[in-house]
């Protein structure tokens, strides 16, 4: 839906901006996003202030544009934002320009998200990417800076993989992110959590073991768990979609850039092309029968 309303605003600016944190969970809940909001500004203070603007620009670029009301207030013109404002603000040195990059980042995510949402249909889903493309951007005007080594810590390395879904590496932020999720969807959150295990363990297997312990082959097969957990479907699927995630990581670790949440997105667009296609096949067979 669209109107040219200004006057339309969400019935609550500040659940609309929590939701937009938990929505990068692939969650509606406040009380999630508070505890995402939480771990940027208890592990990354310095980040905080570009999640918000990033989700306030969206939001406020949602409302002036007259997109619908029940989604800016769902969070669903927020979450991009929240990501690229977290990007800008991690890997662009502080400038009197940085705040107005994120609000034009933040207010061009809702608008692609927008446009996504019209065109993409059930098939190409938007899911973050938004943030991937307007990230990639970001980091080829980024300076490549190396990581710095941690400690071997299975416990850490799996809330790592949670925290990273955030851009963040501290455990701390892992676990209230984790608490977020299970106030919101125990059920997902055990599966994020999973996937999160589950892509440390990869990465230990290809060795890989620094890789592991950051938590950078968790965040994807975290995603990829939550977005086909959520709604409760069979565990085959969501680990399918784990497993594809994962597979598709070194594919997107070739480009010169880091591939962010890429390989969630593309797993999840195959996911639901392979279900189009088994549904496609279904009908046919039904019909040959019929006939």
């Amino acid at each position: 839906m669209y109107t040219k309303n200004f006057v339309n605003p969400c019935p609550d600016w500040a659940t609309a901006l929590l939701n937009g944190f938990s929505q990068v969970l692939l969650l509606r809940n406040p009380l999630c996003g508070l505890c995402c909001l939480l771990a940027i500004l208890l592990t990354a203070p310095s980040l905080v202030g570009g999640a918000l603007l990033g989700a306030l620009a969206g939001l406020l670029t949602a409302q002036r544009r007259g997109y619908d009301r029940a989604d800016r207030q769902a969070g669903l013109y927020c979450y991009n934002g929240v990501l690229i404002g977290i990007l800008i603000s991690a890997v662009l040195p502080w400038s009197a320009i940085l705040p107005p990059l994120i609000i034009a980042a933040g207010g061009l995510s809702s608008i692609i998200t927008h446009q996504w949402r019209k065109r993409g249909g059930k098939l190409l889903v938007a899911y973050t990417a938004p943030f991937v493309l307007l990230g990639w951007g970001t980091l080829l005007l980024a300076e490549p800076s190396a990581a710095l080594p941690v400690e071997a810590d299975p416990l850490s390395a799996l809330l790592r993989g949670v925290g990273q879904v955030f851009l963040l590496d501290k455990p701390m932020a892992g676990l209230l992110i984790v608490i977020g999720m299970y106030l919101a969807n125990p059920y997902a959150a055990t599966w994020a959590v999973i996937g999160s295990a589950i892509g440390a363990g990869v990465a230990l297997l290809t060795d890989q073991a620094q890789v592991a312990w950051m938590g950078l082959y968790g965040f994807n097969a975290a995603l990829a768990a939550l977005a086909f957990s959520r709604q409760g479907e069979r565990p085959g699927v969501t680990l399918l979609a784990i497993a594809l995630a994962l597979l598709l990581q070194p594919l997107f670790a070739l480009l010169p850039v880091a591939g962010l949440t890429a390989p969630f997105v593309t797993a999840c667009w195959l996911m639901h092309l392979g279900n189009y296609l088994a549904q496609l096949n279904q009908r046919r067979n039904a019909s040959r029968l019929h006939s």
